[in-house]
């Protein structure tokens, strides 16, 4: 994929439009992968699948490995019978351009209640014997999800290291008597990732069978409140008898922060993980490779170095750089997968060794035309300073604004400098012009995010780092996908190679 000219869109699923006041994997995901097709893009990025918990965030899941059971279609379910015409009636009103998440939970949740019900009722022998050997299949992952789960939801969604000491640590006994004491929540959750995956894998068969790959995005960290850390708390920097966090993981400051970010997760423990030869890690990506074609590793750079904040801090400032065993990582995970196709995402504090660590392995690496006007002439990111094809540029990623956004909260001399570099802003708006200089790279690989096809503003921006409220919350309509943005995209994508010639 990543050695001839290709171009996608980034759309995570949540922004899609549907009836049910958060984007899911139902029909207008389906007609978006037409859409993708019509304007011969090859990839489709998103962002983290996992089940999101305060904020949102789909960088900070209850687990590596779960799906969003809110992404799961109710229309997708009424096919299977597992939920009645009548109940998808009498919807609350749902704002069309974003997504209010409490209110969403607060009527999805029910459905997939009725659903996993209707399923212990009247599920076929086959269909039991799928969920079986889908339950069977994942066990290493599951057991502990679907347990860490119903525990949370048993204790008010408390933290796992607020909960009872012995079952924070658990101990066998409380292990035991959890299981007995929540199995049917434990069933339930466990259903919703059956659910799930044969949803993302039916939409995942159509998207390949159109020519379009899924390009996957894997957080280097995992969140604290997570499964993951819970059941596996060797392999992280956590205070054996409280829980918490004894070194955070974060940036110092940079571009979005001048204070850093400062992310909250543990750190991992990467002496103790190379002693299993990164087993946990290996298994991560070899599942995420069975739901994805493509993935992007989010801050890379914490695979060469990383930087470490002490337990107690209330910003990344006071943080130190630690080394990684990167290279020993990637050498491993090459002897036991394969070629694997990974983006480094290698933005913000960049060193040589990184460099090296990223050109060693031969992944490509990011280049944000957004970064691009605001130094001299050697900026990386601008285009004539590319100097390897094995790269992805975007206009910007789910981190920046909007192009328009962007470029309208410039000040005139900043503009200045934008319009100069591309000689003339076309009547197409300044989205398209990017979009444009873009495709026209050198660069192999070529996204755009779908709010800068569609020419949006600053109220359409996904995320903005370091904040926690008002993010990840837009959503398209159903309009969107349409032939005029598709045949423009297609055209344009022809013209700067990035489609198969033909005879």
């Amino acid at each position: 994929m990543f050695d001839s000219r290709v171009s996608g869109i980034l759309l995570h699923p949540t922004s899609f439009p549907s009836n049910f006041g958060i984007g899911d994997l139902g029909k207008e995901a389906y007609k978006f992968i037409d859409f993708l097709a019509a304007a011969d893009q090859s990839i489709w990025q998103i962002l983290p699948l996992g089940p999101t918990g305060f904020g949102n965030s789909p960088y900070l899941s209850y687990s590596a490995l779960a799906g969003n059971p809110l992404l799961i279609s109710p229309e997708k379910l009424q096919e299977q019978n597992l939920l009645a015409p009548e109940d998808l009636q009498n919807l609350p009103h749902y704002e069309l351009d974003s997504v209010d998440y409490d209110l969403v939970i607060a009527n999805k949740l029910p459905l997939l209640e009725k659903a996993a019900s209707n399923f212990q009722k009247s599920a076929s022998p086959a269909d039991l014997a799928k969920f079986s050997t889908f339950c069977e299949h994942h066990q290493y992952w599951l057991d502990d999800y679907a347990l860490f789960m119903a525990i949370k939801e048993a204790n008010q969604n408390k933290s796992w290291y607020q909960w009872d000491l012995d079952i924070a640590k658990r101990k066998p006994a409380a292990l035991q008597y959890w299981r007995e004491q929540l199995k049917d929540a434990v069933l339930f959750h466990q259903f919703l990732q059956y659910v799930f995956f044969e949803q993302w894998q039916s939409l995942k068969q159509y998207a390949n069978q159109k020519g379009v790959s899924i390009f996957g995005d894997i957080p280097i960290y995992v969140a604290h409140d997570s499964a993951d850390v819970w059941s596996h708390s060797e392999i992280f920097c956590v205070d054996s008898q409280t829980g918490e966090a004894t070194l955070m993981a974060g940036v110092p400051p940079d571009y979005f922060s001048a204070t850093g970010q400062l992310w909250g997760n543990p750190v991992y423990k990467w002496e103790t993980l190379e002693k299993s030869d990164f087993d946990w890690w290996i298994k991560r990506i070899e599942f995420t490779l069975e739901y994805v074609d493509l993935i992007r590793i989010d801050h890379f750079r914490g695979f060469e170095a990383f930087w470490a904040v002490p337990q107690g801090e209330t910003t990344a400032i006071k943080g130190s750089w630690k080394k990684a065993p990167g290279l020993k990582f990637f050498q491993i995970l090459h002897q036991k997968l394969g070629d694997i196709p990974i983006v480094a995402e290698d933005l913000g504090v960049i060193t040589p060794e990184v460099e090296e660590l990223r050109d060693t392995c031969g992944f490509p690496g990011m280049k944000i035309l957004h970064f691009a006007f605001d130094s001299d002439r050697g900026n990386a990111f601008l285009p004539y300073n590319y100097t390897n094809r094995n790269c992805v540029v975007y206009t910007g990623t789910h981190d920046n604004n909007t192009t328009i956004g962007w470029f309208e909260s410039r000040d005139e001399e900043a503009q200045s400098r934008v319009i100069d570099y591309l000689g003339c802003l076309c009547d197409d708006g300044v989205h398209w012009a990017l979009i444009k200089l873009a495709l026209s790279s050198v660069a192999n690989t070529a996204i755009f995010p779908f709010q800068d096809i569609l020419g949006l503003g600053t109220d359409a921006k996904m995320n903005t780092p370091s904040t926690t409220n008002g993010n990840w919350e837009w959503r398209c309509r159903s309009e969107a996908f349409n032939r005029e943005l598709s045949s423009r995209l297609r055209y344009l994508t022809y013209l700067y190679g990035r489609t198969p010639i033909k005879e």
